[in-house]
């Protein structure tokens, strides 16, 4: 069964992501590369932090379930997967006191859905946005305060991968079949409607490009994968080093069989080329994902 599932976005947004800041810049979390460029780039913590806080308004999923017990900000030793999706999805992390010697070390699981941090596709080109509070300070005549804040417009890639086979199964606790499946797919629904609230704004994070499937393997296969150019007609996706991915082999089978793609209409210049490539597998953003639900539908043998 094809326990492996992963995906990789291209989506499109601004200044997802604040690092500590000098005086009174607020700067961008950025990544500097060989070429000289520099990237910015969204933590994962932060992309895991807004899927859960969707999830929890769209789903209703159980975020009471952290203390601080023990000194440490963590979840509850009482909780559970059983209570907690998010636990059971992105794995956690409980201490012992430090008198208590005869417990041992800590209690983990290892996360069973696993997040890059989400890249920008185009270099960081210092752009900045003066800031004032003008209209507060007015108000009792005073001076404004003052502040510049790192500015950047881009798509960004981020990848998901997920072993189906460890949803819903820590230790002696296993979930039933339909309750993993279920935890999945709501996962996959907040997938297409990501946002981000940042700083007054709203970023729509949600895929305007995205390719995976499910493999005999959990291995984020698009990873570093995806990326951008430009030419006079407008960005294009490279289609060289996804083809790549697409037509190389895993266990003497192609991952062409198992790949899918969604693209949104008029997002990029060069849907066509991947028409050659994956044939009726290329469709829309939403029918990509139906195709993954049917795969997880599949192989937890939920109607």
């Amino acid at each position: 069964m094809k326990r492996g599932l992963t995906f990789t976005v291209i989506t499109q947004a601004q200044s997802l992501n604040y690092g500590e800041g000098i005086g009174n810049i607020s700067e961008l979390k950025k990544l500097t590369r060989a070429d000289g460029n520099m990237y910015t780039f969204a933590s994962r913590q932060c992309i895991r932090y807004d899927i859960v806080r969707l999830a929890a308004d769209v789903f209703n999923w159980n975020l009471q379930v952290v203390d601080k017990a023990k000194g440490t900000i963590q979840f509850r030793d009482d909780m559970t997967i059983k209570e907690s999706k998010e636990m059971d999805l992105f794995g956690y992390m409980k201490t012992n006191k430090k008198d208590d010697k005869d417990k041992g070390g800590s209690l983990t699981r290892e996360a069973t859905v696993r997040l890059s941090n989400l890249i920008s596709l185009e270099p960081y080109r210092s752009d900045m946005d003066f800031l004032n509070n003008k209209g507060l300070a007015d108000r009792i005549g005073e001076h404004p305060n003052l502040a510049n804040v790192e500015q950047h417009l881009s798509y960004y890639t981020y990848t998901v991968t997920i072993d189906l086979s460890k949803i819903g199964i820590d230790g002696e606790i296993e979930l039933s079949n339909e309750e993993r499946c279920n935890r999945v797919i709501e996962f996959l629904e907040i997938i297409k409607i990501l946002n981000r609230n940042i700083r007054g704004r709203q970023e729509n994070l949600s895929p305007l490009f995205v390719v995976g499937g499910l493999y005999d393997i959990a291995n984020p296969f698009f990873l570093g994968r995806v990326k951008i150019d430009i030419d006079k007609n407008g960005y294009k996706i490279n289609n060289e080093s996804i083809k790549d991915v697409v037509e190389s082999t895993f266990l003497g089978k192609e991952l062409k069989e198992s790949t899918y793609m969604g693209i949104v209409e008029d997002a990029f210049t060069n849907k066509n080329d991947f028409e050659e490539i994956l044939g009726e597998n290329l469709m829309t953003v939403d029918k990509f994902f139906s195709q993954l639900i049917k795969g997880v539908k599949e192989y937890y043998e939920v109607n």
